[in-house]
């Protein structure tokens, strides 16, 4: 049944909600009017919409021959866009020319302001649950971060390790549980791939920390390397990178020797750890020698015997391993013999004792007529009253006082303030 002209067919209803944002605006899809209907009646259409809206300043709407006209003021890029949208979408309409101009918002205008405030409250209040949540799956990281560091620590307690070793250990325990928190704190949050970008961030600066503090990352571990390794230990004496001297410490930077002059040394631990380690401690006993040129008409085996007789009757030259003389070389006009022997350096200081042997072992010989040769083709002759008095006793005064080099060491070291503080390393 046709319906009068003035009837306006049936459409859905418009929802029109105030827009707080510059998104683009979708108008209906058509507006219908009866196929009778005027020019005057598609503008009065119009014009109704555009007037029910609110948003727009004198909205006026005339339309000729199907080109629809539109005259006012709006307050926003989109509303004129959309008021352009939906005219072109109304029957009958053939072209649009929009004439709506934009209102220039006032200096003195905080509506915007006060809109993006509304939106960052409204946008905080939904979030106040997420953020509530997080803050506790993040308190809770924490925690057991906490409780499996002590865990750590408790169980490596009765560890021989080394206690840097068992606390690093503990430590990045602590550290991988907390991580794995924050990665389920930005899970929850909705935030995988800030979470994978922060954590790939952490990497990066990692890297960028250790190049950047090259030697300091390298001492601390080559202090952890030290330490779970032990290749030596406080009061050993030792010779890294040409240096040699007692151990007094070892810290997570450097280790400090105190050189057989009393004088202290820091050796970098990398430095340690890559070079060659001479521990002269890691075996007590020491071996020592010495040489005593003979002439060419004295007896070898005669000079070995006396050598042999003068080491083994020595108290503090040890039994095992056993002392030996040997001819080394013929020199010139005169024959080496060499004389070796080892001690216990815990308990006898080495040059006083090798001090002492060659006294006893230059004196049993010129008791026994040997020639006792000089470097050069000379040679020492017994003298017409007889050679000069030696002591047979195993040490003289000077001789008498046998205190290790450790001890003597250990005794200036007391003396001394420690150069490089911290934590010794060695002591636990």
């Amino acid at each position: 049944m046709a319906l009068p002209g003035w009837v306006i067919a049936a459409e859905p209803p418009l929802v029109l909600t105030p827009l707080e944002s510059e998104e683009r605006l979708e108008a209906p899809a058509s507006v219908g009017i009866v196929p009778e209907a005027s020019d005057e009646a598609i503008a009065a259409r119009l014009e109704r919409i555009l007037v029910a809206t609110g948003w727009y300043e004198q909205p006026a709407v005339t339309v000729d021959e199907g080109v629809a006209f539109l005259y006012g003021q709006a307050r926003r890029q989109n509303h004129r866009q959309w008021a352009g949208d939906l005219a072109r979408s109304t029957q009958d309409v053939v072209a649009v020319v929009n004439h709506l101009e934009l209102i220039e918002p006032s200096i003195w205008d905080l509506s915007p302001a006060l809109s993006g405030l509304n939106e960052l409250g409204r946008t905080v209040l939904r979030s106040l649950p997420y953020v509530l949540f997080s803050l506790l799956l993040l308190a809770l990281a924490w925690s057991l971060g906490v409780l499996v560091t002590r865990l750590l620590r408790w169980t490596t307690k009765t560890s021989k390790r080394n206690n840097l070793l068992k606390d690093v250990v503990a430590r990045g325990g602590g550290v991988l549980v907390f991580v794995a928190g924050l990665y389920s704190v930005f899970h929850v949050a909705g935030l995988t791939n800030v979470a994978l970008a922060v954590l790939g961030g952490t990497g990066l600066a990692g890297i960028a920390l250790g190049i950047a503090f090259r030697d300091i990352t390298e001492n601390f571990l080559a202090s952890i390397f030290l330490s779970a390794q032990n290749p030596f230990r406080t009061g050993d004496l030792i010779e890294v990178g040409g240096t040699r001297g007692f151990v007094q410490s070892m810290t997570i930077r450097a280790t400090v020797l105190m050189t057989l002059d009393g004088n202290h040394v820091q050796v970098p631990n990398a430095t340690i750890y890559k070079s060659d380690i001479t521990n002269f401690s890691a075996n007590p006993n020491d071996r020592m020698e010495f040489g005593v040129m003979i002439g060419l008409n004295d007896s070898i085996t005669d000079t070995q015997a006396i050598g042999l007789a003068v080491l083994a009757g020595h108290p503090a030259v040890l039994e095992n391993p056993e002392p030996w003389v040997v001819a080394e070389e013929i020199r010139n006009a005169a024959v080496l013999i060499k004389l070796s022997f080892w001690f216990d350096s815990r308990k006898t200081n080495g040059q006083q004792l090798r001090s002492a042997l060659i006294r006893l072992t230059k004196r049993a010989l010129m008791e026994a007529g040997m020639t006792i040769q000089a470097e050069q083709r000379q040679y020492v002759e017994p003298i017409a009253d007889g050679p000069a008095e030696e002591s047979g006793a195993a040490m003289t005064v000077s001789e008498a006082e046998t205190r290790p080099e450790g001890e003597v060491i250990r005794n200036q070291a007391a003396l001394a303030p420690m150069p490089e503080k911290g934590e010794n390393l060695l002591d636990q």
